[in-house]
């Protein structure tokens, strides 16, 4: 990783609608406040029936319009980050 980690969210115990919310605003915030490089965290989820459900939904939300536009890469976490249960978010740099 070149860029330091400048920020962390953590969405374990949210429902979708609340995890959707925070990661906008999350997103939105981090961008206006000059950060580059920052940490999702959505947990492995692993159940019966699969990988939890904020870790399919949080890549699909990051491509929404609303939010794709401030984000220039998405990435696997390194283990020590999180790994499989988290993604870095490289922001675009603010305006």
């Amino acid at each position: 990783m070149l860029h330091p980690i400048e920020g962390r969210l953590d969405l374990h115990g949210m429902t979708q609608a609340e995890a959707h919310g925070a990661l906008a605003r999350f997103v939105h915030n981090s961008r206006d406040a000059g950060r580059r490089c920052v940490l999702v965290i959505t947990g492995r989820g692993f159940g019966p029936t699969g990988p939890g459900i904020l870790k399919l939904a949080v890549p699909r939300w990051l491509e929404e319009a609303g939010l794709r536009r401030h984000i220039l890469a998405v990435a696997p976490a390194q283990p020590r980050d999180g790994g499989a249960g988290a993604l870095y978010l490289l922001l675009r740099a603010s305006a």
